[in-house]
């Protein structure tokens, strides 16, 4: 069974996700590294994508900087930064 938190990170993501709103960088890599530490935790791998180098040490950055943080309070952290920027 989903708990309250789990089913109000879903939400916050699928809002997220179907959004047409541009958020600045900045917001967009809280938001990357707060996702990647609720659903992979704090164990950084590389991503193997074709994004350039420098977009990639960008978001390893973002997430090595919250890395202090545990599943839950990254899902917290994500969902509020949706509230406030996306409703």
């Amino acid at each position: 069974m989903e708990n309250k938190l789990d089913k109000a990170f879903k939400d916050a993501y699928k809002m997220a996700s179907e959004t047409t709103i541009k958020l600045p960088p900045d917001i967009m890599l809280e938001l990357y590294a707060y996702y990647k530490i609720a659903t992979r935790g704090t164990n950084y791998r590389e991503s193997k994508s074709t994004h350039s180098e420098l977009r990639n040490a960008f978001k390893m950055n973002a997430w090595i900087q919250s890395s202090n943080l545990d599943e839950d309070e990254a899902k917290m952290k994500y969902i509020k930064i949706v509230k406030k920027h996306l409703k």
